[in-house]
């Protein structure tokens, strides 16, 4: 077996925050080697974010952002604003199989590190490029994040009660799903080079992502013209189907079928939510107001432990609304490889692995992410540079001072 699928892959990541960040993850833990091209000075603006000072130097001087989507990378400090720097991210490139980056559009023409600037430099280069809306149309060059992306696909239309504003989905769901689609193109293209020689240009963006993440929506409103809104953790699918208050937390119940619904109502021993008004799909949604205020009756009752085991047992889909410290620590995600931990001697900290595993691989490694500019002058010496040419760009400012404190 491997830990090195990607072994012998490049990739020059000029990407910062989240999405791209992500994909080049993913690429770093399959064994390519990612260099992180950073501006020099104050690096990946993640670096910094949701921590102040005293949480900042805790966590090692960059955030927990940071860490969880810079594992296994190579930084490098490079200002592009400088034809030296600009010299050296060429350097870098015309050794690397692979380019990505999260510029708004026209930025890297700008730099001359445009697709068709660098595919010169290196005909078979796969180039990732990432953006808001994409490519072309008005909205092309306006720059935007994951909460403005929510906005505007309707995700967050239909995210929260239904009688209060919107509520934005917790996580960055966007960013994230966009660097697995990024991740997979860029594979794709991989392995297309390797039948055919070539590289190509891989585009995705916020929109797409956000597009992908609504498609059921979309679909429904293009063939009916339905337009679906909040109704809190409830869905139109199906009754029960959202979170219920337990004596002591919260579990979602989920029985879409008449069968599993009548496992449910018998497994809480509750006569009440045997009638006629629930004994079938139909009825338990022209009767949802009812049900769902009656089974919320019986479920405030319970201990939500108990309520879960007695509901699992009954092969009644449920689980348990743990807080981010109880999911972290769960023993199912550790039993299925879900997170990876350095040894001691390397920190101890903890970081959650790829989204999926492979037979073939059996170890994912774990270096903690860079220090800002930590491999500069190796890896622009490893791409062919001359040292006195790396000397002669560092007096020049292309690197700026970081790699000198923390290579």
């Amino acid at each position: 077996m491997t830990t090195e699928i990607l072994k012998g892959i490049r990739v020059a990541d000029f990407s910062r925050v989240f999405a791209v960040p992500a994909c080049a993850q993913i690429l770093a833990d399959l064994g390519a080697e990612v260099i992180k091209i950073e501006e020099p000075e104050r690096g990946d603006e993640a670096r910094y974010y949701g921590c102040n000072a005293e949480e900042l130097e805790a966590c090692g001087g960059v955030s927990p952002s940071f860490h969880a989507l810079n594992r296994n990378k190579l930084s490098v400090g490079i200002n592009l604003a400088l034809e030296e720097g600009r010299e050296a991210a060429r350097q870098i490139v015309s050794t690397c199989d692979v380019v990505l980056h999260n510029f708004r559009v026209g930025t890297m023409e700008k730099f001359g590190l445009g697709y068709e600037d660098l595919r010169v430099l290196q005909p078979s280069l796969i180039y990732g490029e990432f953006s808001a809306y994409g490519p072309v149309g008005d909205l092309a060059k306006i720059g935007a994040n994951d909460l403005a992306l929510q906005a505007h696909s309707g995700l967050l239309h239909l995210t929260g009660e239904a009688d209060r504003p919107p509520v934005r989905v917790g996580t960055a769901a966007i960013d994230l799903h966009a660097g697995m689609a990024l991740s997979t193109a860029i594979m794709s293209a991989l392995f297309h080079r390797e039948r055919t020689g070539r590289g190509q240009f891989v585009e995705t963006s916020l929109l797409r992502s956000s597009a992908h993440l609504m498609n059921y929506f979309y679909s429904e409103y293009w063939l009916t013209g339905k337009q679906r809104s909040r109704m809190g953790t409830a869905n139109h699918l199906s009754v029960p189907n959202q979170v219920f208050p337990a004596r002591d937390g919260y579990a979602v119940i989920i029985a879409p079928s008449d069968q599993m619904w009548d496992r449910c109502a018998k497994a809480l021993n509750a006569d009440r939510l045997v009638r006629p008004e629930f004994d079938t799909i139909a009825n338990r949604q022209k009767h949802r107001d009812l049900l769902v205020g009656l089974l919320s009756g019986v479920t405030q009752q319970w201990p939500v432990d108990k309520l879960v085991q007695v509901l699992g047992d009954a092969k009644v889909n449920v689980a348990k609304v743990n807080s981010v410290g109880e999911a972290a620590d769960d023993a199912q995600l550790e039993a299925i490889g879900g997170f990876l931990t350095q040894p001691e001697e390397d920190g101890g900290r903890k970081s959650v692995g790829m989204p999926f595993s492979m037979s073939e691989v059996d170890e994912i490694p774990f270096r903690s992410a860079p220090a800002l500019g930590a491999h500069t002058r190796t890896v622009l010496v490893a791409s062919g540079l001359p040292p006195q040419d790396f000397d002669r760009m560092a007096s020049q400012g292309a690197f700026g001072s970081a790699f000198q404190k923390n290579s």
